[in-house]
């Protein structure tokens, strides 16, 4: 694990290319290095936004910056776990911060805006390979104080090993860091994954359920889903879908 120096989500009509971009970012409050590139994807995120572009902004929190004194909030063991398995795949052999990793392919420095940018252009110029849609059928209480969401999928032939990621991201959260490497800093956060939930497919149609935190506010959130190759990590299709407005009560 190193700390390496520095150097969206919106649901929209496909471009001229037919492609997407997932844009999974591996970050900790704990790392004086990725303020910055959480600002690459606070941009990126707006960017598409306003662009109407299907990129898919994921900010997922690590824990192993925590022994530093400051635990994140949105840090999960789990999120490490997923960054782990990228290096496995890629054969890189270790974890760093800030890690950005475009379609399952392609990663660098979190904080450099034109690699991302080359690399996003680059996704939406290809088609995608598998079809997905998205919706929410239904979101009740959950068993754990949150919410429990269940989403209906449908997707195109899947691919070897197919593995759906589905998760809720938040816009617009801040809270200051007392200890740590960011000690004294106020912090806002982008797209951080609030939920996640991966599971094995084996058939194009079907529904998976998440536990999301009765915190999470629906007016700031997102659903992001993304069909993935568990070997080689080759993301195929991704969708995104509202969040529904009742889970905030």
């Amino acid at each position: 694990m190193t700390d390496t120096p520095d150097t969206g989500s919106g649901s929209a009509q496909p471009p001229a290319g037919g492609g997407f971009a997932v844009v999974e970012m591996f970050t900790s409050q704990g790392c004086n290095s990725c303020p910055p590139a959480e600002d690459v994807l606070s941009e990126i995120d707006r960017d598409a936004r306003e662009r109407g572009e299907p990129v898919y902004a994921l900010g997922f929190h690590v824990d192993y910056w925590d022994h530093l004194g400051w635990a994140d909030p949105f840090g999960a063991e789990a999120h490490t776990l997923r960054q782990e398995a990228y290096a496995r795949a890629f054969g890189s052999g270790g974890l760093y911060t800030p890690q950005m990793i475009v379609n399952g392919s392609v990663e660098f420095v979190g904080s450099d805006r034109r690699q991302a940018s080359s690399a996003i252009a680059s996704a939406l110029s290809e088609a995608a390979a598998t079809p997905l849609a998205l919706s929410v059928v239904d979101a009740a209480e959950g068993t754990g104080g949150g919410h429990r969401v269940v989403v209906e999928y449908q997707a195109g032939r899947l691919p070897a090993r197919a593995m759906l990621n589905v998760a809720v991201v938040e816009r617009g959260l801040e809270n200051d860091v007392p200890r740590g490497e960011n000690a004294g800093r106020r912090l806002r956060q982008d797209n951080v994954v609030r939920a996640f939930t991966s599971t094995p497919l084996n058939v194009e149609r079907g529904r998976v359920e998440l536990e999301v935190p009765s915190a999470v506010d629906p007016r700031q959130a997102s659903l992001v889903g993304y069909l993935q190759n568990d070997g080689d990590k080759t993301i195929v299709g991704a969708a995104s879908a509202e969040v529904p407005a009742g889970l905030r009560t």
